[in-house]
């Protein structure tokens, strides 16, 4: 039993570091854009910090204490809260890179595209050579000074970024076969091929959906789109047919094994006990069972179903709201846009986060085999967490030019309100 001591101690040390991000991020709402984005980005940190937080005391006593036969929160050498005070570190991280991102111009994105997504390739395939597995099938992580870094995160928002720029320019003959479609597939394949050969199913499958949206909002047109998506279905069905582990994966979701041990089903199967388990109203805060024994990744890919044992069934469904929120903003932010670029720019960063988002979810409720992709802004990790701070940060940029909390250029200080395109409120 754990002294009342040091529950003491640690559940204060967890409130005054969670005040001070929460202080940290109102800190940015000046100039922010559309608020109603800023506040979905800010409630889902939020929330991922206080389920890591309930959900993570057992993966941190494993990294904390790995020789220990019996390891106790009481314990100096046992730290419960590893993976807060981590996930904290990296949220500030994130809420720094975010801030900046607000501040940047588009122009500065659109000028570094091309570098920025070339530099990105190389990375990718460099990563074929020299990147870690990392406890994964996907040789998807490149470790410098015992720090991971998963360089896909960055990847997406550099493809993002390049197909903006690109089709600005082929604005005119994006509807055509030779100049439109083709370069197209070559751009995107290009970015994907070494995504595949890693291989990492799930980062394979948002960058399509984020490339094909971007197509689609570009004026691509519907016969080769329909094009694209039968082939990239005939490679699917050849890559689940020769990946080992893919199609091990694919067999487990259409046929599921009771006795399943394996663990490309064994994580589905105990998602769906977890979520299952919580019921409407949930077990409560850190009376989650599954995370302790049974669900792998619980507070990285698995923090969904891991949350929903905790929450229940009504609770979590407010998370999965949320998500439908910011896209439905982010895409009424491209609406409004005035220019082909920042357009295309915020359709693509608004796919990514949410697609990603339901796909993770998807996954989590057994709709969908094991890709092991995170939950934007709220699973534990540091890549895709800055990553999407930034994509957030973007959005809101652009949001600033059509928004009444957009500076005023009026030297004179004229206060009047202006009659804008887009209002984020």
């Amino acid at each position: 039993m754990m002294p009342c001591r040091g529950l003491h101690f640690k559940f204060g040390f967890v409130r005054i570091e969670t005040t001070v991000s929460f202080v940290l991020l109102l800190n940015m709402r000046k100039n922010h854009g559309d608020r109603v984005l800023f506040a979905m980005v800010l409630i889902l940190m939020c929330f991922g910090l206080v389920m890591i937080t309930s959900i993570g005391v057992p993966k941190s006593i494993q990294l904390s204490a790995p020789n220990i036969l019996y390891p106790n929160c009481s314990d100096p050498k046992v730290d419960c809260y590893l993976l807060f005070k981590n996930q904290l570190l990296r949220m500030a991280i994130g809420a720094v890179c975010l801030f900046i991102a607000i501040k940047i111009p588009m122009k500065f994105w659109k000028k570094i595209s091309v570098f920025f997504f070339g530099a990105m390739v190389v990375l990718l395939f460099l990563l074929l050579i020299l990147g870690s597995k990392y406890t994964t099938f996907a040789k998807s992580w490149l470790v410098l000074f015992n720090t991971s870094i998963q360089p896909i995160e960055f990847a997406k928002l550099a493809l993002i970024l390049y197909l903006a720029n690109w089709m600005e320019k082929k604005s005119g003959q994006i509807d055509t076969f030779e100049y439109g479609f083709l370069p197209f597939c070559i751009v995107t394949g290009v970015m994907i091929l070494p995504i595949l050969l890693q291989p990492d199913l799930g980062g394979t499958m948002v960058v399509v959906f984020i490339a094909v949206a971007m197509f689609f909002a570009a004026g691509a047109k519907i016969r080769h789109l329909l094009l694209g998506g039968f082939v990239t279905v005939l490679i699917g069905i050849v890559l689940v047919s020769s990946i080992a582990h893919v199609r091990d994966r694919f067999s487990a979701f259409f046929n599921v094994d009771k006795n399943c041990s394996q663990d490309y089903c064994w994580q589905s199967e105990q998602a769906n006990i977890a979520v299952g388990s919580g019921g409407f109203w949930g077990k409560g805060l850190t009376q989650g069972v599954q995370k302790s024994y049974w669900l792998p990744q619980a507070s990285d890919d698995f923090i969904f179903a891991a949350s929903a044992e905790e929450l229940g069934f009504v609770r979590i469904a407010l998370l999965v709201l949320i998500y439908a929120v910011i896209a439905y903003r982010g895409y009424k932010i491209a609406a409004a846009s005035s220019n082909k670029f920042t357009q295309l720019t915020a359709v693509g960063l608004a796919t990514w986060i949410t697609v990603q988002a339901f796909v993770n979810i998807a996954v989590n409720i057994d709709l969908m085999p094991v890709t092991g992709i995170t939950l934007p802004f709220v699973s534990y990790g540091g890549s895709s967490l800055i990553s999407v701070m930034i994509a957030a940060g973007i959005l809101l940029h652009i949001s600033q030019q059509h928004s009444d909390y957009a500076p005023s250029t009026d030297r004179r200080g004229n206060r009047r309100s202006h009659l804008s395109q887009y209002r984020p409120y």
